[in-house]
């Protein structure tokens, strides 16, 4: 089972990225899935995560209102994180995982670098 994060990149700050992660359909079916980041030196942390049935969302204190996540409920099994405003302290690699997170589902991530 392996979940594909992508869209990361390097962005000064004040710049914006659109993250996607692409989930196996066994993974897709949990109704609670979340973004996380992990940056050099600290504990990898919960970013923001939705429920597929509710439509409930949740956010870091530090990206609340700058980011945004969302999921496909077609046929392509794909999450996003809408990231707005970016900042120096956005700087990580982000991953996606159900919520709590399953440690078989941990991936590679995709990083993100923000310039000051």
């Amino acid at each position: 089972v392996r979940l594909v994060e992508s869209g990361g990149g390097s962005v000064q700050a004040g710049g914006s990225l659109r993250l996607s992660c692409e989930a196996p359909g066994v993974v897709y079916r949990f109704d609670a899935m979340a973004w996380y980041r992990q940056a050099p030196g600290r504990e990898r942390e919960l970013v923001a995560g939705c429920r597929r049935q509710s439509g409930y969302e949740k956010y870091g204190d530090s990206v609340r209102g700058r980011f945004a996540i969302s999921r496909d409920n077609g046929n392509t099994n794909t999450m996003y994180l809408e990231m707005t405003n970016l900042k120096p302290e956005d700087t990580a690699v982000y991953y996606c995982n159900v919520d709590p997170p399953l440690p078989t589902y941990w991936s590679r991530g995709t990083q993100v670098t923000v310039s000051s």
